[in-house]
């Protein structure tokens, strides 16, 4: 930073006048022109200055809007750049030029958004509104975070299935300022984790940025607290309070689905606390893409950061999740009864825990020894034994089955093509693997011909809908699952 700042005072600028003879698009040009002699190599240059693109400038309201390809761009260069860019910019389109930056956030689906430069690095100072020296100092009042203690990173076991959303949490902890994964989208089935997950991102980054507001709030409290600001006229504290915080967690957003005047704040909420830089972590039991009842405005919001799938455990982590409870609770149980629980409880993590508290229960009440017979009741007794001695459906089971019973051959089935034959063979396959076994949506999608997640959650719509409507094919889809079960 110093080095930048030095290297701005040394400039070689242009003469004012010549400056006001060049068209907007001129002036950004020669922003150009003036960082590139500035900047120690061509190719930090190239990398962080070149991808620019000059938008607009609006000489009444000075604002200047520059395009990136990237959130990383942006972020480096207030980063590293910061003093440099202000005094280029200063000098070539005035002292109170104010920055936006347009940036490209999903290039697939050509999604940007439109932001001001950061408090942080304050690239260019707004102007102060005229009534703010009559404004004292806002107090901030305690605020309870609403964090459950116990879930921690501590006892969140790591596996496969949660590595991806338990490292990004684990940076946005260590750096709640960088806006790459913001918003943080972590969704997966009931039970997997993920509120768990979120709370422990929150207590760590209270743990290591303490000056940080962070709240934990349900979207059905988020509902009733609205509702009850509604009938209180206190809307304009409500939205207030939210625009607080530094760091919103809110779970279970599925439920905020069809919530017209909620969803209508919160997304009021969102957009303030996203472009000041402030962070939101979202769960639900479901992608955005299969959310219903929402604006496709705040749909896009939501892919805006990172879209993270807490999948369900796979049998290693089933293991590791039951020795970790076993040994933090100071239990007695063998190996064998370990790895039979880990086979045939495989829905949920709260499952497994379920039938550990039943175990230790019935041990105690009937100081009865933990061995496979306790633990076949126990299970039989909690979540159902119908498929407990069964080795667990694989894809290919359920997709060579599926092609039998519709005479249909896998190579089609996997290939790209539109039959409607194979279509509907391929679209039964993907609803009956997610609905008999515990792979994700993109586990399922990569071994059905290597399709993404969104044609799988696509095409198990599509069958719900039909079972809903055609008899016939209702009675089908049951009598092959009848097969593969």
């Amino acid at each position: 930073m110093h080095r930048n700042s030095a290297l701005a005072n040394r400039m070689t600028l242009p003469k004012r006048m010549e400056i006001l003879q060049l068209s907007t698009e001129q002036r950004w040009t020669e922003c150009l022109r003036l960082l590139r002699n500035n900047i120690p190599s061509q190719q930090q240059f190239d990398t962080w200055f070149a991808p620019i693109s000059f938008i607009s400038f609006d000489a009444e309201t000075s604002e200047l809007v520059l395009a990136v390809p990237s959130p990383f761009i942006v972020e480096y260069i207030e980063a590293h750049f910061v003093e440099l860019l202000r005094a280029v910019l200063r000098h070539i389109f005035g002292e109170r030029v104010l920055l936006r930056w347009t940036v490209t956030t999903d290039a697939t689906n050509h999604i940007t958004q439109t932001v001001d430069a950061t408090n942080r690095s304050t690239i260019v100072e707004k102007p102060a509104h005229p009534d703010d020296g009559n404004k004292t100092p806002r107090m901030m009042q305690a605020l309870d975070s609403q964090l459950k203690p116990e879930y921690t990173f501590a006892n969140f076991v790591e596996g496969t299935p949660n590595k991806l959303p338990l490292t990004v949490g684990k940076t946005i902890a260590q750096n709640p300022d960088q806006s790459t994964f913001n918003p943080l989208f972590i969704f997966g089935a009931s039970g997997v984790g993920k509120t768990h997950l979120v709370n422990a991102i929150g207590l760590r980054l209270k743990e290591l940025h303490p000056e940080k507001r962070v709240l934990y709030v349900s979207a059905h409290l988020f509902q009733v607290q609205y509702v009850d600001a509604v009938r209180q006229n206190k809307t304009n504290d409500f939205i207030a309070f939210y625009q607080s915080i530094d760091v919103l967690i809110i779970d279970d957003v599925q439920e905020f689905a069809s919530q017209e005047k909620t969803l209508l704040t919160f997304f009021h909420i969102f957009n303030h606390l996203h472009q000041n830089g402030r962070q939101l972590i979202l769960t639900s039991d479901r992608p955005p893409v299969a959310l219903q009842g929402m604006e496709e405005r705040m749909l896009t919001r939501f892919k805006w950061g990172l879209l993270a799938e807490l999948e369900r455990p796979d049998e290693e982590l089933r293991r590791n999740i039951l020795w970790h409870k076993i040994h933090r609770d100071g239990l007695r149980i063998g190996e064998e009864v370990v790895s039979y629980i880990a086979r045939v409880v495989t829905r949920s993590i709260r499952d497994l825990e379920g039938v550990l508290n039943s175990l230790m229960a019935y041990s105690v009440v009937w100081s009865a020894e933990i061995d496979i017979s306790l633990a076949e009741r126990v299970i039989a007794r909690t979540i159902g034994m119908a498929q407990a001695e069964r080795p667990p459906l694989t894809v290919e089971d359920i997709l060579q089955q599926t092609c039998t019973f519709f005479c249909i051959n896998k190579e089609d089935v996997l290939s790209k093509s539109r039959k409607a034959t194979v279509v509907q063979a391929r679209q039964v396959a993907m609803y009956l693997t997610q609905k008999l076994t515990t792979l994700s949506t993109t586990r399922i999608g990569m071994a059905i011909g290597r399709r993404n997640h969104a044609t799988v959650i696509h095409s198990c719509q599509s069958v719900e809908s039909r079972l809903a409507s055609d008899s016939q094919f209702a009675e089908q889809v049951s009598e092959l699952e009848q097969l593969l079960n």
